[in-house]
């Protein structure tokens, strides 16, 4: 990542970290980082893949590091909490499923969780990559 940031001449500080037991590596500080971002954070999540496979290929094992840049992660993680948390109470008002539109792995984590909190009812994940997407059920639906 570092040879990265040099090679695009990019300004960025690379901070590593442990949250339960997982690598999580943030690149901060630079102007251009959000171009590193991406839509919806698709180049992210590029990143992060290829950031895997480089660990991999150097120790032999499969990393599930987590990459986060320019604070992007953090703040789509609260976006994605609100999300499954307003959505969760709209099911319990209406009594009627909710799909939301496709997420990537990490987000749909997030609104699963966040799901997970509310009482009365539950989420699912349905379709295939990557048009993968939670559903949000009441629990007395059968």
């Amino acid at each position: 990542l570092e040879r990265l940031l040099d090679l695009l001449d990019y300004d960025g500080d690379i901070d590593l970290d442990v949250e339960a037991g997982r690598a999580v590596v943030s690149i901060d500080g630079g102007d251009d980082l959000e171009k590193l971002v991406g839509n919806r954070g698709q180049v992210l999540e590029a990143l992060q893949e290829l950031t895997r496979l480089a660990v991999q290929q150097e120790t032999g094992t499969r990393s599930r590091l987590m990459l986060d840049i320019a604070g992007w992660r953090a703040g789509r993680r609260e976006e994605l909490r609100e999300l499954g948390r307003s959505t969760a109470e709209t099911v319990l008002s209406t009594g009627e499923r909710v799909r939301l539109q496709p997420m990537s792995p990490f987000e749909r984590k997030v609104v699963h969780d966040a799901v997970a909190a509310v009482d009365g009812v539950h989420s699912e994940s349905e379709g295939e990559e990557p048009k993968r997407r939670v559903v949000v059920i009441p629990d007395d639906e059968d």
